[in-house]
């Protein structure tokens, strides 16, 4: 019988009972007459009564709405019904970031302006071109007032598209919340991403105007961006509804001539057309769309994920204040770009009253500290950024703990990537506070909410994700036949791997794919290969006592050589923690051709510069995973290679590389950064011409 050892534990929190999650589920206890030890009870609770969880949930927070409701949801409704929750009520995600319900409950159309003269937003930009800029709420609001009068000016109606294609400032944020306050749908892609890309998602939900940067400032390079305005607009120009692009300018004291470009005109003279900075706020039902956000498609047309205003705004107070701990005092920095769902995360913070730092650039420049010294300047409070992000800082022999002084930082959350072992003793043995909890959170694009994150309640171990979250009922499924669709899933047991399953419906569920008549697209993607559940399509497995989630990478790339299923990240953990001085990084990916009667596990290596792929290396990597795992987990092929496919948002792809080595044509996907990359990889679908050496197993 297998067994499952505690894994080492690395942190507490100082004082539990202080918690607004420990307040919360007093009030709980008490309203409900029941008894709740700990998280894990409570999350039990909150999943096996969905509908009272998140009656309670929506009665506790002070969210801005009129009408009411009857039921919350149907219980019994089937989760591919995507059945509707809170019918009745009515909100507006502006009003809500902009300002606060009154003292009265009763009196749910009070409002108030959320602290004049407190600092809402700061704008901070790559080296220090330009000084950082502070935006109070006042002047949040008023900025906000005045493209609200110009967007009503230019015609924008409720359901209207508005896309940004702009980096993570303050004008990105105000296009955001006037589109919104209008009851216009907002959407965004960073200004990294390739025409192709932008066109790829543009043209799916056509926008009635597109706001793009003028020029981008990245990695030390000032780029012009006005010619793709010109790719825009011709683009676009098919379609009735689009109107024109507005050019936003990326040095205040300089915006770029866009006189002879057409169909475009700067913000400046967009705004001119405002009468007036009035705030107006058209109020949606509760599943209503407002944002629409992107897949990554990288081997396809991505697909264009429609998110509800209720749904987002109940489960951003419930992630914020009750995992989160966050509060008006709070202070975010969120490395992201406006094409990764953590842009979400980044501006809905806001809803709580807290501050949110919005960074525009390279995270390494001036140096690679400059984001370790944002988070003292700014008395950061909580950071957002990536695996590989500290991955560089651990490279760079860097202690955050040691350079800068960070008594106000209660938690790194990291995202984007599974978080390796050794990333985790590092934080704590050589990097942060140990006060300083690690999030590591997954759930991403699909949902615009977590199904794994962290909470104040439990201990912190070694690995994985700290714990399922609040109201959202998940499972691990036994591997099924892939050929064969609406299987009835079997749930494996604690400590066994699976897929993830969310087994009953959830507030953020997608309104649905625009553009898919039907809903056949929105079906195939989570619905078609267990019945009644929602498939997310990661492999997980969790621990029988500590209800750690670990994430042992994308189901379609889990490898499978004769019939022994794994995912990637195990590979990547020994990789990172035993070859970080010799490999910068590395993709497993299974191949199986047409031909091939079973699978076989490549593993390609980025060497670091100062190193050498030899055969040495080679014996050395494959000794360690058969140590650290098993012989089963040896790859067959182990080589090098110059390049590994990333989005533009820094996440690893592993799909396209194993479609191309199993001898597939693909088409590259607009998100991708390095699309060139890809073609090293397709001589390995005839590996046995390349006099790779296979493992002995």
């Amino acid at each position: 019988m297998a067994t499952h050892p505690t894994p080492r534990k690395l942190w507490d929190h100082p004082n539990p009972n202080a918690t607004a999650m420990a307040r919360f589920k007093r009030r709980l206890e008490a309203t409900k007459d029941v008894t709740l030890p700990d998280f894990y009870s409570l999350y039990q609770w909150s999943t096996t009564h969905r509908a009272a969880f998140w009656d309670f949930c929506w009665k506790y927070f002070p969210i801005i709405h009129d009408g009411t409701y009857t039921h919350v949801v149907d219980e019994s409704a089937r989760i591919d019904s995507n059945p509707d929750w809170f019918p009745g009520i009515r909100l507006n995600f502006a009003e809500n970031v902009l300002f606060s319900r009154g003292d009265s409950d009763a009196a749910a159309l009070t409002t108030v302006g959320k602290e004049d003269g407190k600092i809402a937003v700061t704008e901070v930009r790559e080296g220090a071109i330009e000084p950082p800029v502070d935006l109070t709420w006042k002047e949040l609001r008023q900025r906000t007032g005045r493209l609200v009068q110009a967007l009503k000016a230019a015609g924008l109606q409720r359901g209207d598209r508005v896309a940004a294609v702009a980096g993570n400032g303050i004008d990105t944020l105000v296009v955001f919340l006037a589109t919104t306050a209008l009851g216009g749908i907002f959407t965004s892609t960073s200004t990294d991403t390739g025409i192709t890309g932008i066109l790829d998602r543009l043209r799916q939900t056509k926008p009635v105007w597109v706001f793009m940067d003028d020029v981008t400032v990245y990695n030390g390079k000032t780029v012009d961006l006005t010619p793709k305005f010109v790719n825009v607009v011709e683009g676009l120009s098919q379609f009735q509804e689009f109107k024109g692009v507005v050019a936003l300018p990326r040095f205040r004291d300089r915006p770029a001539d866009v006189t002879h470009l057409p169909r475009t005109q700067t913000l400046a003279k967009f705004l001119a057309t405002a009468t007036s900075d009035r705030l107006e706020f058209v109020r949606l039902g509760f599943r209503d769309p407002f944002l629409i956000v992107y897949s990554s498609g990288t081997t396809g047309e991505p697909k264009c994920i429609v998110h509800s205003v209720g749904g987002v705004v109940l489960n951003m107070y419930k992630e914020g204040r009750l995992h989160r701990d966050m509060d008006s005092e709070a202070v975010l920095l969120q490395y992201t770009t406006t094409g990764w769902i953590m842009y979400l995360s980044c501006i809905s913070v806001l809803l709580i009253g807290a501050k949110s730092i919005l960074y525009d650039g390279s995270p390494f420049l001036p140096d690679i500290a400059i984001l370790v010294r944002l988070l003292e300047k700014h008395g950061v409070t909580h950071f957002g950024t990536s695996p590989r992000w500290m991955q560089e800082i651990r490279k760079s022999q860097i202690s955050p703990r040691q350079i800068a002084d960070l008594h106000r930082l209660k938690a790194v959350v990291s995202t984007g990537m599974v978080l390796s072992e050794s990333l985790y003793e590092w934080f704590y043995d050589e990097a942060f506070p140990p006060r300083t909890q690690l999030a590591n959170i997954s759930g991403g694009t699909d949902l615009a909410a977590c199904f794994a994150l962290d909470n104040p309640l439990s201990s912190l171990y070694v690995g994985g994700c700290q714990g399922p979250s609040l109201g959202i009922p998940i499972a691990a499924f036994e591997q099924a036949d892939e050929s064969v669709t609406q299987v009835k899933g079997i749930e494996t047991k604690d400590g066994e791997p699976g897929e993830l399953v969310a087994t009953a419906a959830f507030p953020s569920m997608p309104v649905r794919f625009w553009g898919d008549e039907g809903g056949k697209k929105y079906f195939g993607s989570y619905f078609a290969r267990f019945d009644n559940v929602w498939t997310h399509g990661d492999f997980i497995s969790k621990h029988p006592t500590t209800h750690q989630i670990f994430f042992l990478g994308r189901s379609d790339g889990v490898l499978n050589p004769s019939g022994v299923r794994f995912g990637s990240a195990e590979i990547y953990n020994v990789i990172d923690t035993q070859f970080s001085s010799e490999v910068v990084d590395s993709v497993c990916v299974g191949q199986r051709r047409p031909t091939d009667t079973d699978e076989s596990v490549m593993l390609f290596l980025l060497i670091r510069d100062g190193a050498t792929f030899s055969p040495d290396l080679v014996q050395r990597v494959r000794t360690a995973i058969r140590k650290a795992l098993s012989a089963r987990h040896v790859p067959r092929f182990v080589f090098e290679t110059p390049a590994i496919p990333v989005t533009v948002n820094g996440k690893k792809v592993e799909l396209p590389v194993k479609q191309i080595v199993s001898g597939k044509r693909i088409k590259p996907s607009g998100t991708l950064l390095n699309p060139e990359s890809l073609e090293f990889y397709y001589q390995f679908a005839e590996v046995e011409n390349l006099g790779g050496v296979e493992a002995k197993l």
